[in-house]
């Protein structure tokens, strides 16, 4: 279903996503990465639970928001792969934190 059109990328990093380690191509985006790992959902909604996956991949839809780094909402396809980098699916609504 997804998969590199280059195939010969050799910079690799290494993520986790859901406490699971994988190594996944440098440059590419949180949610290309989820896809190429083979995760089939990324979020549940808040109102009715439903999965969702990264849809439009450049950050008009919401679909693919995620834990990244421990920060809440963040747009998947928005944020490129960084070596060490900690990816969890969000579930439901995040909780806001004050700044303050």
């Amino acid at each position: 279903m997804f998969r590199l059109i280059e195939e010969r990328r050799s910079d690799n990093v290494s993520v986790r996503i859901e406490n699971r380690k994988f190594r996944v191509p440098a440059g590419i985006s949180v949610a290309a990465a989820v896809l190429l790992c083979g995760h089939r959902k990324v979020r549940n909604t808040p109102v009715t639970d439903s999965p969702r996956l990264p849809y439009c991949m450049m950050g008009i839809c919401f679909d693919c928001l995620m834990n990244i780094d421990g920060a809440p909402n963040q747009q998947a396809c928005q944020v490129e792969v960084r070596d060490n980098m900690r990816i969890e699916f969000q579930r439901g609504a995040a909780k806001l934190v004050s700044l303050e």
